[in-house]
């Protein structure tokens, strides 16, 4: 890496640089999903209520597994580039199982409260907790901090 662009660690969550692994920008899509998924407040007021500027289930969803082929092997293949060890990718494996079994027997195109109202959600949201905090706390970050927008999100992961 060229030394003049590791003194650039401008984009940062909490007190740690989020840009420190290489694929950064596809774990904070990963942190994000999760943070919404895990955060039943946010869900009610959010996600049920149509606030603008969060996205909806469908849109969490697309952001753990866009990049990241998480529907379809393990995050395990990315410890060192998205995820810090062997227990970040576990437990995120453990939120993404839970939440597309929840997804494929609802459908994307489900209103949101039938995400919140199956009897498997209260699992997969504290599975998508779980693997929250270890990542927030591994970068440095509050969990209990809300969600960020998407257009924060965007920002933060923009290119120089």
């Amino acid at each position: 890496m060229d030394s003049s662009r590791r003194g650039r660690r401008s984009t940062t969550m909490g007190d740690m640089p989020l840009n420190d692994l290489p694929w950064w920008r596809w774990r904070a899509n990963v942190r994000s999903a999760l943070h919404m998924f895990s955060d039943p407040v946010f869900q009610q007021e959010t996600w049920l209520a149509g606030r603008e500027g969060y996205g909806d289930v469908t849109d969490a969803v697309y952001r753990l597994v866009e990049d990241t082929w998480l529907d379809n092997w393990s995050a395990e293949k990315y410890v060192g580039t998205i995820f810090r060890d062997s227990g970040e990718a576990a437990l995120v494996d453990v939120a993404v199982l839970r939440v597309l079994r929840i997804m494929h027997q609802v459908g994307a195109d489900a209103p949101v409260s039938a995400y919140l109202e199956h009897p498997a959600w209260t699992d997969a949201v504290q599975a998508a907790r779980d693997a929250h905090v270890r990542l927030a706390a591994n970068d440095g970050d509050d969990p209990d901090a809300p969600p960020r927008t998407l257009e924060v999100l965007r920002i933060m992961t923009r290119t120089a």
